[in-house]
């Protein structure tokens, strides 16, 4: 039972950071039909820039934090109106060459900068173990989940109360209806494109306050993918349920089965998915009559 609750915990944490990742993808699938392939090198980006303000730049962490953030929002702007806006009109496999394209940039310029030799991330997270009904479980880990469930909720209060979410959601829905009632396409668009790399600068400060600092962060946007598919791409409560789901599965294979198995079950639910239930858990099917 023991057993079962840490791996429980570890599945939880990872999932909830996950989930934040999982975010950006469908944020920017929702509003711009884009599937974004440098999702996991902004992750990288965000915990590095933290790293450098925090670390190399000796700033308290409310300052830092808040500075990486930023940054995490200029970079988006940069990305859309530099990179992607040009591309409007483009046919799809064009945008998404330029994705990965782009991941391969900023992988390049970060190892470039601060080299590819790992790195031990200043804890922000109080440290410890806490007795849960007996076990001592990581405190860390604690925080981290309450972190990214408060993040999580926080876009969600967002996307449903707020006037640039409204108006994203229905960009979402219909970008020539939006256009039509006045809303700005071109600024809801960025305005998704900072939100997604401010959601991944977060699951970064996260991810490297319990593995450190590293190339290897970046990868987490590719074992996010099956996350996205499973919740379906244009879902974002999916992003967040198909996040834990994955993240619980990956930590019980981990621990009960082992073997390696836990490094890909995530791709062997999205190859049933894809199967049985491609547009995924809560995305929206869509069906063309020719």
């Amino acid at each position: 039972m023991d057993l079962f609750l840490q791996l429980t915990l570890s599945g939880l944490t990872t999932g909830a950071i996950y989930a934040l990742v999982a975010l950006g993808f469908v944020l920017i699938y929702k509003s711009s039909d884009v599937i974004n392939f440098a999702q996991g090198e902004l992750l990288l980006v965000g915990a590095y820039v933290t790293y450098f303000f925090i670390a190399q730049m000796g700033l308290n962490w409310p300052l830092g934090v808040f500075l990486a953030l930023v940054v995490a929002v200029i970079i988006g702007v940069i990305i859309e109106r530099l990179v992607l806006r040009p591309l409007i009109g483009e046919p799809i496999i064009s945008v998404i060459m330029v994705t990965i394209g782009l991941a391969s940039l900023m992988r390049a310029i970060v190892l470039a900068i601060w080299s590819p030799i790992p790195r031990s991330f200043p804890s922000f997270i109080p440290s410890g173990t806490v007795d849960i009904f007996g076990l001592m479980v990581s405190a860390d880990r604690l925080w981290a989940i309450g972190l990214a469930v408060a993040m999580l909720a926080v876009f969600t209060i967002f996307f449903r109360r707020s006037p640039e979410g409204i108006a994203m959601r229905a960009v979402a829905d219909d970008q020539q209806a939006a256009l039509s009632m006045g809303i700005s396409v071109q600024r809801i668009f960025a305005i998704a494109w900072s939100i997604s790399a401010v959601t991944a600068t977060i699951a970064g400060m996260l991810l490297a306050n319990i593995v450190g600092v590293s190339g290897s962060i970046s990868a987490l946007g590719l074992r996010v993918f099956p996350v996205v598919i499973l919740g379906g791409l244009d879902s974002i409560p999916g992003a967040i349920i198909g996040g834990i789901i994955i993240g619980l599965l990956e930590a019980w294979t981990g621990g009960y089965i082992g073997q390696g198995l836990n490094q890909v079950i995530s791709f062997v639910v999205l190859i049933l998915i894809l199967m049985v239930r491609p547009y995924g858990l809560f995305g929206k099917e869509i069906i063309e009559r020719v």
